[in-house]
């Protein structure tokens, strides 16, 4: 490719920049981002190791989820976000532990908050990358990927 000056040139060592940053560090940031994301909601969701009286109460009263037990949807709610961030955040299974986290996310679009689809989307993007992309070198997927190469 010819190298161009003035803003051409400009526009294409720009877009060569960050062509140039690695998928690694993308997975990464996703990944411990969404984490997070994920793992603060499920803190709010206890007191030590029990589902607090709270948690419960929105689930019976407030989510109104279909087809499950509101106790049931709020242990297994709980359980999703602070078991799944924790993989998300070392690499592993992450790509069933995006999906896993994807669904939640549509669960909580369509039943719970609608009007918040922008927040949502933008999880839902970090999910569909590391689905489609994998979670990146800086993983444990990565070192057991190479360990059974």
């Amino acid at each position: 490719m010819r190298s161009q000056s003035g803003v051409a040139g400009l526009v294409q060592r720009a877009n060569a920049l960050m062509a140039a940053i690695p998928y690694w560090l993308i997975a990464l940031i996703a990944r411990v981002s969404i984490a997070a994301v994920f793992w603060r909601s499920g803190q709010t969701k206890v007191e030590g190791w029990h589902v607090t009286d709270s948690t419960l109460y929105l689930f019976a009263n407030e989510y109104k989820l279909p087809l499950i037990d509101p106790t049931l949807a709020a242990y297994l709610a709980t359980f999703a976000e602070h078991f799944f961030p924790v993989l998300l955040v070392v690499g592993l299974a992450t790509r069933f532990s995006a999906l896993a986290l994807l669904i939640m996310t549509l669960v909580i679009e369509i039943f719970v908050y609608p009007d918040a689809w922008p927040t949502h989307g933008t999880w839902a993007a970090c999910f569909l990358i590391l689905m489609a992309q994998g979670p990146g070198k800086l993983s444990l997927d990565h070192l057991i990927a190479q360990r059974f190469r």
